[in-house]
């Protein structure tokens, strides 16, 4: 389907559901670029979740914002309880203006939902020629190093940065093994799951990804990765207001209250310590590509630039939905 057709059939659905014509252009542009950037678990297969839970009244459609100035560069925002799309929208704008006035942009979210890819807000930002961090936290999946109980979150973890091309730095990565959306896709379609990411409810390892989601899932690094799932939820829950401690609802599953989710958004201009950030990082990035290559790499890619091209080679194609995509389009609109 075309990309064009498709951002406003998704607009339609979500004003269907409530939201306001502003709010569901939001929405359904986070919705479509992650399709074009090859991220489908975090773009049209959650569609229906969201609708689900804005029925079931856990996702507030018509949201009252509040956004509270602390300094001119630290905000904190309220998001009473909206689409996490929306929050974020806000926070990362609020961000990018801190930023621009002082050169340092602080700004924590409560009452929020899952907002997509972290990686999406960073772009806005590496845009504007800022240096960016982003962290949320995300619903139990990882178990902590030593744990055989999920607590953790995949929590993600976002970092960007101008590169003096057009092409920006984004690392946009969670802590575990494998994000949790390509599980649900994996037992959504009947596929297995890579071996080394997950084990099973009886704390062994499994491929089967209905198994994966009854267990936990693995972080990255042991305890590493686990001690990284422990900072995000607290920069992103603990510090912001919002939930932490494995208490941020299952989106899919649980509907007994909203998720509250936290972000935490920070953004500083890049030429902030150095008047020549520009000549730096390209010099930077120059220096680790010459590096000797192994056998059967061509270039040394920097985070950010398989997804650039991702992008550019899908902008202009039709976007491909699955058959079960297509069962929930229809049943939505």
């Amino acid at each position: 389907m075309k990309k064009e057709k498709l951002n406003l059939l998704i607009k339609q659905i979500f004003i269907k559901y409530g939201l306001n014509l502003q709010h569901a252009k939001i929405c359904a542009d986070a919705l479509i670029n992650a399709e074009l950037v090859g991220a489908p678990t975090h773009g049209l297969s959650r569609l229906k979740m969201y609708c689900d839970r804005i029925s079931k009244k856990v996702i507030n459609p018509r949201p009252k914002i509040k956004v509270k100035k602390i300094s001119s560069s630290i905000s904190h925002v309220n998001a009473d309880n909206s689409i996490g799309f929306v929050a974020a929208d806000i926070a990362i704008k609020t961000a990018i203006i801190n930023a621009k006035k002082t050169g340092l942009g602080l700004v924590a979210v409560k009452n929020s939902g899952h907002y997509g890819l972290s990686g999406y807000y960073a772009e806005q930002a590496v845009k504007k020629n800022l240096i960016t961090m982003i962290f949320t936290n995300a619903p139990p999946a990882v178990a902590p190093h030593g744990a055989l109980k999920s607590l953790f979150g995949t929590n993600p973890i976002c970092f960007g940065t101008p590169t003096n091309s057009k092409i920006p730095f984004i690392l946009d990565t969670s802590i575990s093994m494998i994000n949790r959306g390509k599980i649900r896709v994996a037992a959504r379609e009947g596929t297995k799951i890579p071996e080394g990411v997950a084990l099973d409810k009886y704390g062994k390892p499994t491929t089967d990804p209905k198994k994966a989601l009854e267990g936990v899932q693995l972080p990255i690094a042991g305890f590493r990765g686990s001690g990284l799932a422990w900072m995000v939820d607290i920069l992103s829950g603990v510090f912001t207001g919002g939930n932490h401690a494995g208490r941020v609802k299952d989106p899919f599953e649980n509907f007994t209250g909203p998720q509250n989710i936290g972000h935490l958004f920070i953004t500083m201009k890049a030429n902030l310590f150095t008047s020549d950030y520009n000549r730096r990082i390209k010099d930077n990035i120059k220096t680790i590509k010459k590096l000797p290559k192994i056998k059967g790499i061509k270039e040394i890619h920097y985070p950010g630039q398989n997804k650039f091209y991702r992008f550019k080679k899908n902008e202009n194609k039709e976007i491909h939905i699955s058959k079960k995509v297509k069962e929930d389009l229809e049943n939505l609109k």
